[in-house]
């Protein structure tokens, strides 16, 4: 069984339900949801849109790194993700793999550690909540050391859900 870090992120559509959604999917197809973060509302990386939510789940599967990539994807498209082009855009849901194991990959599909995360506050963040001393596989600093030092400037509050 494998450790695999995921960021859950949006801003289209009823951001709730399609993250409670996503995450049942998530435990359905993927593995095990073993910590959660809070869901955070965040201003827009590298362009200009809405506010995003974004989440860090930490799971359990048995599934490799490019199954995983696909069955992710599969999640998006059926929460009605659709790729317009290559650039930054809103969304309803984008899955990221951020952290495998230690594992380092760098293929033509797939890089991960996910190469952005010490310059994304809305990625720190949540993975702070939930792994601070997780060891970055490449930068051998802790989730909580590279917070300290991320440059992003950007706003990331948590969200109040309301049971109603």
């Amino acid at each position: 069984m494998s450790e695999v870090l995921l960021l859950l992120g949006g801003n289209l559509g009823n951001k709730h339900e399609i993250f409670c959604k996503s995450t049942k999917m998530i435990e359905e197809q993927i593995g095990s949801i073993i910590s959660a973060s809070s869901i955070y509302e965040t201003e827009p990386w590298g362009f200009v849109s809405d506010l995003f939510w974004n989440q860090a789940l930490q799971v359990i599967t048995a599934i490799e790194p490019e199954e995983l990539l696909d069955a992710l994807l599969s999640i998006e498209n059926a929460m009605g993700r659709k790729r317009i082009s290559e650039d930054y855009e809103a969304r309803p849901i984008d899955i990221d793999i951020l952290l495998y194991n230690d594992s380092i990959i760098n293929t033509t599909r797939l890089t991960i550690p996910h190469p952005l995360i010490g310059q994304r506050k809305f990625v720190l963040v949540p993975l702070n909540e939930i792994v601070p001393d997780k060891i970055h596989p490449v930068t051998g600093l802790t989730i909580h050391e590279m917070l300290q030092i991320c440059p992003d400037n950007l706003k990331v509050n948590p969200v109040k859900i309301s049971e109603s």
